[in-house]
């Protein structure tokens, strides 16, 4: 009986990376040697960044920590990613040097503050956790005036989560008693808050009007002026802040960038099977380019997709799986009430998404 080890190098330990690592270590078992890596030393969801930043959940709370991490054939390893190889399926660590027969690259997205001129020195951002720490400080001291909740570029991961934002800051001021002296701005590039879905966008645009939020659509935010506080829409409109909370540009890794595998700023894969250019290596989660959202729960679909063609070339065959583009999001209206969006991303030439109405969790 063959007992060929299948050796597989799994970058980045977010949604996919995860979602990946389980399947094949519950699949092929003693058979498998994949090491996982990644620069951080634990997981949190995306949505517990807004829980901490209002002061709802403690930092420890909502980290997972990857030296936890116990599933046979599996050992995680937290490496600095310095080069990548697609051609020697080969990737350089700030420890060592690493190949395999496959290569997944579920990296993620880095964030690129100084993109966005004066950002880093007028405003803040609440997507990676250190921002979102920094708010939940700033918050508390927070008394009155003008707030926007402000998108500065596209794609952005989680496209409802400036919508969540707005409405949870709502509740927020108004817990503190003092939402009647503050005004509270959304600037998002779409024409509707959730493009995929009528539905959820008019629920979305109704609470906005009710909890007299601000919506400025199919704009973004081009720059920040610090010393005046201003944001500076790209249409040049100047719009006074007292605290700017921005959705900061999003990019791939550095090391990505100068791998070679990169087209149009992201790493272009077949939709149906997340496969790149280069034999045995495939892209998936918000690094590439999937047809779908940057959002967690399209990472997870995908890296079963992964898994499945990963685990039928192993036994000899090609998996019939394919990527069918589905996916939930679930968003928050605040005070507890959270509604559901379907959407088949894949179907013709657009997206379509069923709405389901707000309850409590």
């Amino acid at each position: 009986m063959n007992k060929r080890k299948l050796r597989v190098l799994v970058l980045g330990a977010g949604f996919g990376g995860l979602e990946i690592s389980t399947i094949l270590s519950e699949r092929i078992g003693d058979r498998l040697d994949l090491t996982l890596i990644d620069k951080n030393d634990s997981f949190f969801f995306g949505f517990s960044k807004l829980d901490v930043m209002f002061g709802k959940r403690s930092v420890d709370s909502v980290k997972m920590y990857y030296h936890k991490i116990a599933k046979p054939g599996v050992r995680f390893r937290q490496e600095t990613l310095v080069a990548i190889d697609p051609v020697k399926k080969q990737v350089t660590t700030n420890k060592g040097k690493y190949s395999a027969n496959i290569l997944v690259i579920a990296l993620g997205a880095d964030y690129d503050i100084n993109a966005t001129p004066g950002l880093w020195e007028g405003g803040n951002e609440f997507y990676s956790f250190e921002g979102a720490v920094q708010l939940g400080n700033i918050l508390p001291t927070f008394e009155k005036g003008n707030i926007i909740v402000g998108v500065t570029g596209f794609p952005f991961k989680c496209p409802p989560a400036p919508s969540e934002a707005a409405l949870l800051l709502h509740d927020y001021l108004l817990q503190k008693g003092i939402r009647d002296k503050c005004k509270i701005s959304l600037v998002v590039p779409f024409e509707l808050p959730i493009p995929p879905s009528f539905g959820t966008s008019k629920a979305l645009l109704t609470a906005f009007k009710e909890k007299n939020i601000e919506y400025i659509p199919e704009i973004m935010v081009g720059a920040i002026e610090p010393g005046k506080k201003l944001a500076v829409l790209d249409d040049g409109t100047e719009l006074p802040f007292d605290l700017f909370m921005g959705i900061p540009e999003h990019r791939v890794p550095i090391d990505v960038e100068e791998s070679g595998l990169l087209f149009d700023e992201w790493i272009p894969v077949d939709k149906k099977n997340l496969k790149t250019k280069f034999a045995g290596i495939y892209a998936l989660g918000d690094v590439a380019n999937m047809g779908t959202p940057k959002a967690g729960n399209f990472a997870e679909s995908a890296a079963c997709i992964v898994a499945e063609s990963i685990i039928s070339e192993f036994h000899g065959f090609e998996s019939m799986e394919e990527h069918n583009g589905l996916g939930t999001c679930f968003v928050e209206f605040g005070e507890g009430n959270v509604a559901r969006v379907d959407v088949d991303f894949f179907l013709g030439s657009s997206s379509s998404g069923k709405h389901y109405e707000a309850s409590k969790k």
